[in-house]
């Protein structure tokens, strides 16, 4: 310990307060290098979050005592990679993120003993359009979504029901088509009772009206529309996939017109058959008579019964008999009604546009060349088999090969193999190795560059002084010699490029100091030496 005291009180203050902050610095560095190193890496947990849920986030991550990161204001929160997806199992768990929106949870912990009918009312309405917005957030393309209903009451003694309407304004990625437009109206209409889809308006956040709430009288025109926008997409789709696979992806171009007949035809034919008899009744008469006379007299005698003998033989007797059959048929009938529904497809016109051929010279010049016409004709069979042609109908294909005005695609890169492709290191793992080199190499020139000359030069000791010669000599530098008349003589080279003066100063400092130290503790010898000086002659 006195070895280091004597040590340290050595060094003096001025270098124990260099020590002190050399060491202070190195402490920090090394702390925010290792800081740096041992933060585990951040990823996205949830985006696009309302302050509520980000708030409700934020406090289970804190009472999980999870480390994380809020960006763009609260909207995102970043969590730990390698937490992720346990976090949002977690939070699922316990209904995070709500999306903004109270559903029908909000009769969970209500008092239904002190609410009202009119608080009722209104929880259901608030509980009805928080769910109808998460299923529309669901869709495709929507970011968020906000539904406003008005369900209005019938009024007393009115014989007429007001009808509901409802708005909505949805946040989407790029554009909706009609289709989809079309499909949130209906589910909307569908989950409340009495409203239509014509009732429901959507705005988007730019503030364009997607779909009028007010009654379309264009309605079957606008669907025809879309059910023709919708089959030419699908055609034009199968086309280009088939033909695609043939001359190569992006090589092809298709486009596909479909004429459609919206008029709706109702029809009704009545066909008899007379070859078709069927016996439908039958009915069968008979009748008959009988009468006589006795000499064309008429008299009481005659007409007694008892006067029979009486008769003569030449009395004559008229008998009649009558026979009627009546036979009804039905003739088969077929009565026919045709309803032929309106969107019918009247013709079908194709036009297919394919890029040549490429192939590399010796040179390793891509050469273009024309595909041959029984290419073409394939490819034309092919897109007839895939659209239905129908020449009766009056389709049209047409398959053209010109050149392109881009050349062909670069090949993908190669995905990568061997060690590289079993790690599978994304963009984050690259950059966050990196940043471990770079932070390496920073501290590696930190240590050579800067600490260690500090440490050297505050370690590194006072040049003992020379001893002090014998009387009559002064202690002087190797390349510094006294002539015999006291002059000092240096070497003036270009080679040591020496301060003259600043040596002398040194030299006569330090002799006149060792002058003084060595009168001090020999005062007899120094006085015999003054007094020979002052014995010698001038």
């Amino acid at each position: 310990m006195q070895g280091l005291i004597s040590f340290l009180k050595g060094l003096g203050a001025a270098r124990l307060a260099a020590m002190f902050a050399v060491t202070v610095a190195l402490m920090g560095f090394f702390a925010f290098v290792i800081m740096r190193v041992t933060t585990p890496q951040m990823t996205t947990l949830f985006t696009d979050l309302t302050v509520e849920d980000s708030s409700a986030i934020i406090k289970d991550l804190e009472r999980q005592a999870i480390p994380y990161e809020i960006k763009n204001e609260g909207a995102a929160i970043m969590v730990p990679k390698d937490k992720v997806t346990r976090l949002r199992m977690k939070l699922a768990e316990g209904g995070l993120p709500k999306g903004g929106g109270v559903g029908y949870e909000i009769f969970d912990k209500s008092d239904a003993l002190g609410t009202t009918s009119f608080v009722q009312n209104i929880n259901h309405l608030r509980a009805l359009e928080g769910e109808l917005a998460r299923t529309i957030r669901a869709l495709d393309r929507v970011q968020s979504a906000r539904v406003h209903l008005v369900l209005p009451e019938r009024p007393l003694f009115s014989r007429e029901t007001p009808e509901p309407s409802a708005s909505i304004v949805v946040r989407v990625r790029g554009t909706l088509d009609q289709q989809q437009v079309r499909a949130i109206r209906h589910v909307v209409a569908s989950a409340v009772n009495g409203l239509k889809p014509t009732r429901v308006s959507i705005v988007d956040e730019a503030g364009q009206l997607l779909a009028d709430g007010a009654s379309d009288p264009n309605a079957e025109t606008a669907a025809g529309d879309e059910r023709r926008t919708a089959f030419e997409k699908r055609m034009r789709n199968q086309v280009e996939a088939i033909v695609s696979s043939v001359v190569g992806s992006g090589r092809a171009r298709v486009q596909l017109t479909a004429d459609f007949d919206y008029n709706k035809v109702t029809q009704t034919s009545d066909q008899f058959d007379p070859e078709g008899r069927v016996l439908r009744s039958s009915q069968t008469r008979e009748e008959q008579s009988q009468s006589g006379a006795a000499d064309g007299q008429v008299t009481v005698n005659n007409e007694l019964p008892g006067n029979q003998g009486q008769g003569n033989a030449a009395n004559a007797k008229d008998q009649s008999k009558k026979s009627e059959e009546t036979n009804n048929y039905e003739i088969s009938r077929i009565t026919k009604t045709e309803v032929t529904e309106a969107g019918r497809v009247n013709r079908i016109s194709v036009a297919v546009l394919v890029d040549g051929s490429y192939s590399k010279n010796e040179k390793g010049e891509q050469v273009y060349a024309q595909r041959p016409k029984e290419e073409l004709d394939r490819i034309a069979t092919l897109v007839r088999s895939a659209i239905g042609f129908d020449q009766k109908r009056g389709d049209q294909v047409e398959v053209v090969n010109l050149k392109f005005a881009e050349g062909p695609a670069a090949p993908p890169a190669a995905e990568p193999t061997g060690l590289l492709g079993a790690l599978q290191f994304t963009k984050d793992d690259v950059m966050h190795v990196i940043e471990l080199g770079v932070m390496m190499l920073l501290g590696l020139v930190v240590v050579f560059m800067v600490i260690r000359p500090l440490v050297r030069r505050i370690l590194a000791s006072e040049p003992a002084a020379p001893a002090l010669p014998p009387a009559g000599m002064m202690a002087l530098p190797d390349n510094v010699t006294v002539a015999a008349d006291g002059t000092t003589l240096i070497p003036a080279t270009g080679a040591n490029m020496i301060d003259v003066a600043t040596i002398q100063g040194q030299v006569h400092a330090q002799s006149v100091h060792r002058v003084g130290e060595l009168a001090d503790r020999n005062p007899n010898e120094t006085a015999a030496i003054v007094r020979q000086w002052l014995q010698e002659p001038a």
